[in-house]
């Protein structure tokens, strides 16, 4: 008799999903599947409208990273111009990328994650969150919060608006320029901001000490990884090339154009998810799985090109073979390192005399009927394809988003992790939320930002091949 598992919500992640875990006769694992439960429709209710909306349009598309779709489409939108935008406007453009990456990683680290490793995968539930880890450790806590607030503050100098600030990042450049009082405001925190984020890494790696069994089988498994890195191969989030890197940390595709993503990157589609399985054309689906995402950058990165950051990267090589990190668990860190280094990028940038250039647009109409925009988001690599007819109106959009690249991933995690700790026999919410826990580590962007404050209600139910109930247990 064989008997199923579902875990749903997930909890503590942006947005919805399910994990179904199959049980065969013996009540050992035999399969686990990760569902995604949201279907927004973007791609489709876009056609129509004018391309110079779909900045505006796209960012909605989440709450968390809305900055990622902005500059994303803006650079399909630039392509559909044929300009080059200012100088300055790169810079300003890429000082909100920063501050998005900053405060995206500090809210997955913080917020979503660190109750796992700093409460326990099986502490009491209703304290595994950011009120459970303020009360028990609350230094920690507040450093989390100031450091989110930190890169929303640099988005809300930039824009005015620490959210949804899609009428600043435009077709062409930015709408307005930076201040010298902006600068000067930005700057006078960046010290505090490197000290919380080196000090969240020796917490790291204090921390890992406690889970070295879980760190042998926590997502640990092969695949290839993708991510864009500049022309002589270091750390890039806003523009460059497309680099593969081979399971066995060997670069089999190096600076592939992005706008011909479609070249190398197929989309398979399952009857049982609403997100798309993206994979390497060339080694086919599913053997051609890839990750993206903090991990991949800096296992693809040779350097990042700032000292702190450049540092901790040759530290982090060193935990995988051949320079590449396999473990899931691993994203964490990556993360904090580009945390690091996206504070420092910040200083460099606005130490470069010509980000209070005045000259931060460039105004053109429709030159092409075609646009791709590429940038690395906080979750990793993420397309914009728009086509237009002759009017600029939208005929077509294709979105792959930076979550959908690891979508072959996340079902390898939960079925490696379910198989090493579920027990169908004899189920307990520890062992559930490990699973759930290497979702987190992923840190999946599902369209929307749903949070878990206190006790998140989810159900687990176990069905025979018939499909009846036979048991269950709930939380919440």
């Amino acid at each position: 008799m064989s008997r199923e598992i579902i875990i749903s919500p997930v909890t503590r992640i942006e947005g919805h999903a399910k994990i179904t875990i199959h049980l065969d006769e013996e009540g050992m694992v035999k399969d686990a599947r990760f569902h995604v439960t949201d279907f927004r429709g973007f791609e489709k209710f876009c056609e129509g409208r004018p391309f110079y909306e779909m900045p505006g349009i796209t960012s909605r598309i989440c709450g968390i990273c809305p900055v990622s779709h902005l500059l994303a489409s803006a650079k399909a939108c630039d392509d559909l111009l044929a300009v080059k935008i200012p100088r300055t406007a790169e810079l300003l453009r890429r000082l909100m990328h920063m501050g998005q990456i900053i405060q995206s990683h500090a809210l997955s680290f913080f917020y979503l994650s660190s109750p796992d490793f700093l409460l326990g995968l099986d502490s009491e539930p209703s304290k595994r969150n950011i009120l459970g880890l303020a009360e028990k450790y609350p230094e920690i806590a507040k450093q989390g919060v100031w450091l989110r607030k930190f890169g929303q503050s640099i988005i809300e100098t930039l824009s005015g608006r620490r959210i949804h600030s899609s009428d600043w990042i435009v077709p062409g450049g930015v709408k307005t320029p930076l201040s010298k009082e902006g600068v000067d405001k930005i700057l006078a925190d960046v010290p505090k901001a490197i000290e919380i984020a080196l000090n969240s890494i020796e917490l790291f790696n204090k921390n890992m000490e406690n889970f070295k069994n879980e760190m042998r089988d926590f997502g640990d498994f092969q695949t290839y990884y993708m991510s864009l890195v500049t022309k002589d191969g270091g750390l890039e989030h806003y523009d460059g090339n497309i680099r593969i890197l081979s399971p066995e940390g060997k670069v089999v595709a190096d600076q592939l154009d992005p706008s011909k993503y479609f070249e190398y990157i197929g989309e398979a589609v399952e009857d049982w998810s609403y997100m798309k399985f993206p994979y390497l054309k060339n080694v086919g689906y599913p053997d051609g799985a890839y990750r993206v995402g903090p991990l991949a950058r800096l296992n693809n990165a040779s350097h990042c090109g700032t000292e702190m950051a450049d540092n901790l990267l040759k530290e982090f090589k060193k935990l995988g073979k051949n320079g590449v990190v396999q473990n899931t668990f691993m994203y964490h860190y990556a993360r904090l390192i580009e945390i690091v280094f996206c504070i420092e990028k910040v200083k460099e940038l606005l130490q470069d005399p010509e980000i209070l250039s005045t000259e931060v647009q460039a105004k053109a109409s429709l030159n092409k009927r075609e646009g791709v925009g590429v940038i690395e988001a906080p979750r990793g690599t993420l397309f914009h394809h728009y086509k237009v007819d002759e009017q600029g109106r939208i005929t077509w959009v294709n979105l792959i988003i930076a979550t959908v690249n690891n979508n072959i991933a996340f079902n390898k995690a939960v079925a490696q992790v379910a198989k090493k700790y579920v027990n169908g026999k004899k189920l307990n919410e520890g062992m559930l939320n490990k699973v759930e826990a290497v979702v987190r580590a992923l840190d999946p962007c599902l369209s929307c930002a749903t949070h878990a404050i206190g006790r998140m209600p989810v159900r687990i139910q176990l069905y025979d091949h018939n499909g009846s109930l036979i048991d269950e247990i709930a939380r919440g």
